[in-house]
């Protein structure tokens, strides 16, 4: 096996694991509640299997393209946010003061 090929190997599982992990994630905007969500995410595991012993260039851009096209179409329009994380309805509440001490300066 030559680097070249073992480099789009490479490029080409790194590119799936991302377009999976997407997947899931965009599912969870959907289905808050995970026993709800498990069926998608199974749903999701069953489409990246069929196409897993795809060896062909022009399938796999295809294939590509599709799933992209796919997560653009069910982008959620509000997606969740864990309340603590960034931009969460907790982010920030009650922050703690400045341990800091400050001298006044006159003017």
């Amino acid at each position: 096996m030559s680097s070249a090929t073992a480099s789009f190997q490479t490029a080409h599982r790194l590119y799936v694991k991302s377009l999976y992990k997407r997947s899931l994630k965009l599912s969870l905007d959907w289905y808050i509640r995970r026993d709800l969500w498990r069926q998608k995410a199974l749903e999701i595991r069953h489409q990246f299997e069929l196409n897993k012993n795809v060896t062909s260039p022009k399938e796999l851009q295809q294939i590509f393209a599709k799933t992209e096209k796919q997560l653009e179409e069910f982008a959620h329009p509000d997606p969740y946010k864990l309340p603590l994380g960034p931009e969460g309805t907790k982010w920030e509440r009650n922050v703690p003061p400045r341990m800091e001490y400050y001298t006044l300066q006159r003017y």
